[in-house]
Formats: structure tokens, sequence, C-alpha cells
């Protein structure tokens, strides 16, 4: 034999909870099981990752809160609810923040967007790692949007955090939070008119089951933070805290990697669904929501909008 078998990381001698709202069949969750693998296999089996997906450890607030408590080790989470505990490093989940993918790209591998995870750490603890593609978000809805107006009085769905309200409230919608697995249901019962997320979500979520129009208002460059909790960090030997962070940025690179192939794809998939996507001129949405940037919404500091503003400018 003289093979050596693949660790199994559910079988390591710790294993770690990394918790998620997202479906199983997306990459956030297929990336960070085969994360535990690796872990498994980099610490000689002392250290694996078991996967919570789909809020099954609890809805987003939730699994923030419980990396410090011990609950959880490890989370997937969105900037705006990181932003709950330190008001900065949520510029980079902000409407129209980013000019595009490479600005946003530019930005994760800045001086600025390191001070933001250290700023993090010293409020919370907690110690997050790097950031993973999400996707542009787009609005879906019933009737098609072509501009800012046709969405006066629409009840848009939003995540809970009070920054994913800025888009609605500059376009004259009414913005709603819901929990992520209460929102294919409040779609389909009219609860609300629509709702924003990136294709590949929209795709995983069914979302197109119950929308008849994805509306291409790419609104937010969004990510998620790779976040391990305080608790866990500190009990880790610097090796290991090297090995898993090292394995944590590998699993932002797979689920960007993917994201990114998706989104090139799905717009004409969901065409073939039957589903109107449309093309959207964003100029109009971005003057809209510029306008409230370093307004009363803003939890960052002019010197802080005008730095990532500056990013990969002249190039």
């Amino acid at each position: 034999m003289g093979l050596a078998l693949p660790a199994a990381a559910q079988e390591a001698d710790r294993v770690l909870k990394w918790a998620h709202v997202y479906e199983s069949s997306e990459p956030y969750h297929t990336c960070a099981v085969e994360a535990g693998d690796k872990l498994a296999e980099a610490t000689d089996n002392r250290l694996g990752i078991e996967v919570f997906p789909a809020s099954s450890l609890g809805k987003e607030v939730d699994i923030n809160e419980g990396l410090g408590l011990g609950t959880v080790d490890i989370i997937w989470t969105g900037q705006l609810f990181a932003g709950r505990s330190y008001g900065p490093i949520a510029i980079g989940g902000a409407p129209f923040m980013f000019r595009d993918y490479d600005h946003w790209d530019a930005y994760r591998n800045s001086d600025l967007f390191q001070e933001m995870l250290d700023g993090y750490e010293n409020a919370t603890g907690n110690h997050p790692v790097t950031l993973a593609y999400y996707g542009a978000r787009h609005t879906t809805s019933n009737e098609t949007i072509s501009e800012p107006a046709d969405m006066e009085g629409m009840k848009l769905r939003v995540p809970n955090a009070p920054l994913y309200m800025m888009f609605p409230r500059a376009v004259g919608a009414n913005p709603t939070p819901i929990a992520f697995a209460e929102v294919y249901l409040a779609l389909q019962q009219g609860t609300v008119d629509g709702q924003e997320n990136p294709l590949p979500t929209i795709q995983a979520k069914k979302f197109y089951e119950v929308q008849s129009d994805i509306n291409l208002t790419g609104h937010i460059v969004d990510s998620l933070l790779g976040i391990v909790g305080g608790p866990t960090w500190n009990s880790l030997d610097e090796g290991d805290q090297e090995t898993l962070a090292t394995v944590i940025e590998e699993t932002s690179d797979c689920v960007t990697t993917q994201i990114r192939q998706s989104e090139a794809e799905l717009a004409d998939w969901f065409r073939e669904q039957g589903v109107n996507v449309n093309e959207v001129d964003i100029t109009p949405f971005r003057e809209a929501v510029m306008e409230m940037h370093n307004g009363d919404m803003a939890t960052w500091d002019q010197e802080t909008y005008d730095r990532l503003q500056a990013i990969g400018a002249d190039g």
C-alpha cells in the first residue's frame, strides 16, 4: 500500500465550525468544504472544518455574534454586517463605491483594506482574513426597471444591515429588511415587490421563479469577509494560525473564480428560462447614490472615502 490516504476533515482532532447563510450548491459552501480537507492535510489531521450552510447555525446577525461567543469558529459575512461592529469596514459594501471588479480587486489588495481588517480586529477581537467576491448586485422585480423613477415606492427587500438601505432610499424605494432564508416566500406572497442580489445568488435561491425581471443595476460590487472568531484564533499557535489563514485565502480565490465565471454566463441562462433580463443605464442610479456617499448614512470619514476612490484611478 504505502500511500497516505487524504485526511478526512471531520475526523480531525479538532473540527472547526464554518457557518454561512448560503445554499450548499454555492461556491461559498463547496469551496469551504474543500478547505476542510486542505486544513486537515496541512495540519496532520489536528484541525478540520465542518461547514454549516443555509442559516443552519443562525441568521447573519446570529453567526456574527457567534464568533465572539465561540459558538461558531469561521464565517462568511457581508461587510455591512461586519460594519455593525466597526463602521469603516462597511465602505466596501456600499452601493456604487467601486467603479468595477478591477477597482474592487485593487482595494482587496490595498493598504487601506489591511487597515480596515486591523481596525475590525481591534474593535471586535475577531480575526478577518480576506474578501471573497460575491458578485454585482442587481434588482429583481415583476416590472421592468430602467430608471430610478421606476423604483419610486417599490418595497425592496434588503439584508438587515443599515447601509443596504442606501440604494433604495436614493432612488425613492422603500427598503424592507428580511432575513435571507425568508426572501423567496416574501417575494412569492407579495410581501415585497423585489429584492437585489448577484446573478449566481438569484439562481441558487431560485428568486427568478417568483420574479419576472432581472434589472442589471449592478449597484454594489459585493464581497464576503472570511472571519475567524477571536476565541478560536487565539487558541491556535502561530503556525496553525498561518495555515488556517492561507486555507481561507485559497478558499476566497476558489469562490471568486467560480462567481466570476457564473456571472459571465448567467444572463443568457436566465433568458433561456424565460426571465426578462434588462440592460440598464446605471448613470442616473449612480448619481443618485453618490449624493449620499458621505452623508448621514456614512460610517467612514471623507479621507477614507477619497483614498478608496483613488485606488487604481490612474490605471
